[in-house]
């Protein structure tokens, strides 16, 4: 990478901030999803599935890797320069989900702070796998927070690690395997099989960013002391990942996440992540809101930081 890495970081996160997800142009994720769809009713039938996902798995995210890297280099050696940056930071901006982060969470809060239980139900099943319809007030926030810690990992920091260590076809290939899990990387009867792989994998690709996640967001509210806490209750997750972002916001928060909960109508009995079960205030979206930007900003900075020096080794 040159120094060229840092402009196209710096502006694609600053759109992110700017712009979030852009409504009304064409989404990189949703071109991700219609290809694993197309594929998943193509090939997950009769024999073979677990073989047949492996193998959608791996071509989609080395064509997710491939074509950017491709067109990048090709138009580099065209002597098109300015034209690769610009599509550079196209495609890093469509893999950052920060400001839509923030803006969903707020909007949960909001929807059960002024229309009511019923409402803020209906609001947060846009952005978690679990049941609504029978959450009280103190469990919508807790969900709420929840999906905001896990995916403050899968949503930005997990994207700026991979284009770290492999540029924009990093990240690209990163945002394929996070779409692939969110998809089909379920254990049910449809997706025990097919999905395995790509929830493997994904479990794979997260292991480091997720770590990371959690010790930015300590660093950033000075609590690093909590690091202890984040990987003792962290590994109680079923997932290798989640629990770990989630440890951390429960250690600043001083609240409990975790606990059982209905997915597709099976009760899942998930352990507790933290000890004090108090209620979660309206106004500590705000904060959570914080430790967000602010954690994806520390990070920014040591990509900065680690760039520079690099150019200079």
């Amino acid at each position: 990478m040159d120094l060229t890495s840092i402009y196209i970081l710096v502006i694609a996160f600053g759109l992110d901030l700017l712009l979030g997800d852009p409504k009304k142009l064409p989404h990189l994720i949703i071109l991700f999803g219609n290809s694993i769809s197309l594929g998943e009713k193509w090939l997950n039938k009769n024999k073979y599935q677990l073989l047949k996902g492996a193998l959608l798995t791996i071509t989609l995210v080395s064509i997710s890797f491939t074509v950017p890297y491709i067109i990048i280099k090709w138009l580099h050696v065209c002597n098109f320069k300015s034209i690769a940056s610009v599509f550079s930071v196209v495609m890093l901006f469509y893999c950052l989900a920060n400001k839509t982060l923030v803006k969903e969470g707020y909007a949960v809060f909001n929807t059960l702070k002024n229309e009511g239980l019923q409402a803020g139900r209906k609001r947060l099943s846009w952005i978690v796998g679990r049941e609504t319809d029978n959450l009280n007030e103190q469990q919508i926030r807790v969900a709420t927070f929840e999906t905001m810690s896990e995916n403050l990992s899968d949503g930005v920091i997990a994207p700026l690690f991979y284009f770290l260590v492999l540029g924009v076809p990093g990240a690209m290939a990163y945002k394929m395997i996070n779409t692939f899990d969110s998809m089909i990387g379920y254990k049910n009867d449809r997706y025990l099989l097919f999905g395995r792989f790509a929830a493997k994998l994904d479990d794979v690709a997260n292991y480091i960013p997720s770590r990371i996640t959690a010790l930015l967001m300590l660093l950033v509210q000075f609590k690093i002391h909590g690091i202890s806490f984040v990987f003792k209750e962290g590994k109680k997750h079923s997932s290798p990942n989640a629990g770990y972002p989630e440890a951390s916001l429960a250690f600043i928060l001083n609240c409990q996440f975790g606990g059982p909960n209905y997915y597709h109508g099976k009760l899942v009995d998930k352990p507790f992540i933290g000890n004090n079960n108090r209620n979660i205030e309206h106004d500590e979206i705000k904060r959570v809101a914080t430790i967000n930007y602010s954690s994806s900003i520390l990070f920014i900075a040591i990509i900065i930081g680690l760039l520079v020096f690099f150019q200079h080794v």
